[in-house]
C-alpha cells in the first residue's frame, strides 16, 4: 500500500467514477465487486470504502485487513483479474481505503460466483448487469475489433456498389475501383462482405440501418406537423436525413441596399457534420433503436444509440481535448474517403464553428452535445427563433416573385396549390400532396404569419389571396 495521505477535498459525490461504501461487506462481497467489474469494463473509477452515502468519512475499524480480504476477493471472483490499486487515506474520524479500479482493454470483466459469470457497466452512479448488446460491444472491445469489422455470411457477388462508386466520383472526381471495397475494409480476401459493407451496400440489408425524422409543432413532442421513415445504406440516410431537414426548416432572407442576406435557421455544414457524426459513431449493436432528427421550432436535435466509447459523458469533457476514439473504424475511414469529414477528433468543434459563423447567431445559440451510458444528442438551436426580421421587413408587406421566395419545399407545394385554386380546401390540398389535413392547417397557419396568403371571406364561399407575383 501507499503512504497514508490527505483525501477531504476528493469526496464529492457517488458518480459514473466513484463509489462509496461505509463499511466493507464480508459476507455480501456482490454489493461491491460488481463496481470493480463495472468501472473495469467502462471508464474506470473509485471506491471509497469508510464513506458513508453523503460522503462523509466514517472510517475503517482494520484498514490492513480489509485492504487483504478487497485484494483477494478482487483476484478470485473477477475474471480476468483488472489492473487495480489500493490507497489509504488518514481522516479525523479514521482511516478510508480507495480502490482504484482501471479501464481495462480485456473486456468484459466478469464477477464470478456459484458458477454464474456477469459483467456489469456503470450507469450514472450505479453498476447494472450488461445487457446483451453492451455485452456484444464488450466483447468485441476485448478483440479489439468492432462491429463493422465483422465478417458478414454474404458473399461480396451478391450486393451492388453503385450508390458508393457515384458518391465517390462525385465528391472526389476519382474513379471507385472494386479493389477499394477490400482496402476500405468493406469486404474481406475471402470474398465475403463486412457488417461495414453491408452498411455501404446499396440494398442495405441491416436492419437497423433505419432513419426517423419528425418536425414538431411547437417545442415539445405534441403534435407532428409531418414524419418520416428512411431505412438503407448509410450515404442514402445521410442526404434523407440532410434533406428532410433542409425541407422543414426555414430560410430566411433581408433584403439590404445592394443585395439580400440569407438567414438560415442552421448552417448546412454543421447540420451535415452532426449527421455524419452521429451514422459514424452510433452502436450498430442496438436493435431496437434508430438515429432519430426531431426538428422544434427552436432547435434540432440528432440522436442516436450509443454513448462515449470510453463510458465519460460528453457534458462533462472538453470537446477541444477529446481524443478521436471510433466505435466504427470502417465507417469512419470511408466518410473519410468519400471527403465527408476532415480532421479526426474535430467533428463537434467544427459544428460549433460553423454554427458560429452563420448571421443572426449570438453566444446562447451555441450548438450542445448530451450523453449518457447508452445515448449521444446533438442539440442545433435555431438561431432565428423569436426574430422578427422577416415580418418586420418593409419587403414582406409588397408584392414579390415566387422566383425570388425561400420557403421549405412542402411550404412551396402547398403554396402552389392555393395559387393554382384560390377556392381549395384544405382537404384537397390534403389530398393532392398526400399529406394530412392537420399539416396542411398548420402550414396554412405559416404562410399566413409570413403574410405570403391571407384569407378573404368567410370559411365558407371564401378565397384565398396570394402576396406575391406569379408572372
Amino acid at each position: 500500500m501507499s503512504d497514508i495521505i490527505n483525501i477531504e477535498d476528493k469526496l464529492i459525490a457517488e458518480s459514473t467514477t466513484c463509489d462509496f461504501k461505509s463499511a466493507l461487506e464480508r459476507k455480501k462481497v456482490r454489493d461491491w465487486l460488481k463496481s470493480v467489474s463495472a468501472f473495469a469494463n467502462s471508464s474506470g473509477g473509485s471506491i471509497f470504502f469508510g464513506v458513508d452515502n453523503e460522503g462523509s468519512t466514517i472510517g475503517l475499524d482494520n484498514i490492513q485487513s480489509d485492504s487483504e480480504f478487497i485484494s483477494k476477493y478482487i483476484r478470485d471472483r473477477i475474471d480476468p483479474v483488472p489492473e487495480f490499486e489500493l490507497v489509504p487515506y488518514a481522516t479525523a474520524n479514521g482511516n478510508v481505503l480507495e480502490v482504484k479500479v482501471s479501464s481495462g482493454e480485456l473486456t468484459p470483466y466478469f464477477y464470478y460466483a456459484d458458477g454464474v459469470r456477469t459483467a456489469y457497466i456503470r450507469h450514472g452512479e450505479e453498476s447494472c448487469t450488461a445487457n446483451s448488446q453492451q455485452l456484444l460491444s464488450l466483447i468485441l472491445k476485448g478483440k479489439h475489433s468492432s462491429f463493422d469489422a465483422l465478417q458478414a455470411n454474404v458473399k461480396r457477388r451478391e450486393m451492388s456498389f453503385v450508390i458508393l462508386a457515384n458518391t465517390f466520383k462525385e465528391r472526389t472526381h476519382q474513379l471507385f475501383e472494386e479493389k477499394m471495397l477490400e482496402s476500405f475494409g468493406l469486404s474481406t480476401s475471402e470474398g465475403f462482405l463486412t457488417n461495414g459493407g453491408l452498411l455501404f451496400a446499396d440494398n442495405c440489408p441491416v436492419y437497423q440501418s433505419r432513419l426517423f425524422c419528425t418536425r414538431w409543432n411547437g417545442l415539445k413532442k405534441d403534435d407532428a406537423i409531418h414524419d418520416a421513415e428512411y431505412k438503407g445504406n448509410l450515404i442514402m440516410l445521410l442526404n434523407y436525413g440532410c434533406e428532410f431537414i433542409k425541407t422543414f426548416t426555414y430560410r430566411g432572407w433581408e433584403k439590404g441596399p445592394n443585395q439580400r442576406k440569407n438567414l438560415p435557421d442552421y448552417s448546412e455544414r454543421a447540420v451535415l457534420e452532426a449527421m455524419v457524426n452521429h451514422l459514424i459513431h452510433r452502436d450498430y449493436t442496438v436493435i431496437g433503436s434508430e438515429v432519430h432528427i426531431d426538428i422544434y421550432d427552436d432547435r434540432l436535435e440528432i440522436y442516436s444509440p450509443g454513448g462515449m466509447l470510453d463510458g465519460t459523458l460528453i457534458q462533462n469533457r472538453d470537446i477541444d481535448s477529446i481524443p478521436s476514439i471510433r466505435r466504427n473504424p470502417i465507417i469512419a475511414d470511408v466518410f473519410a474517403q468519400l471527403d465527408y469529414m476532415e480532421k479526426r477528433g474535430s467533428g463537434l468543434r467544427k459544428i460549433k464553428n460553423e454554427t458560429a459563423s452563420i448571421p443572426n447567431y449570438t453566444p446562447d445559440k451555441e450548438p450542445s452535445f448530451h450523453s449518457t451510458s447508452s445515448e449521444f444528442f446533438t442539440i442545433l438551436k435555431n438561431v432565428n427563433y423569436n426574430q422578427d426580421f422577416t415580418r418586420n421587413s418593409p419587403e414582406i408587406h409588397q408584392k414579390f416573385t415566387s422566383s425570388t421566395l425561400e420557403l421549405s419545399r412542402i411550404q412551396r407545394q402547398v403554396l402552389d396549390q392555393i395559387i393554382l385554386d384560390p377556392y381549395c380546401t384544405r382537404d384537397h390540398i390534403g389530398q393532392q400532396l398526400s399529406i394530412s389535413p392537420r399539416t396542411v392547417s398548420n402550414i396554412i397557419n405559416q404562410l399566413k404569419k409570413l403574410h405570403i396568403i391571407e384569407r378573404i371571406g368567410y370559411t365558407k364561399g371564401g378565397h384565398w389571396e396570394v402576396n406575391i407575383e406569379t408572372s
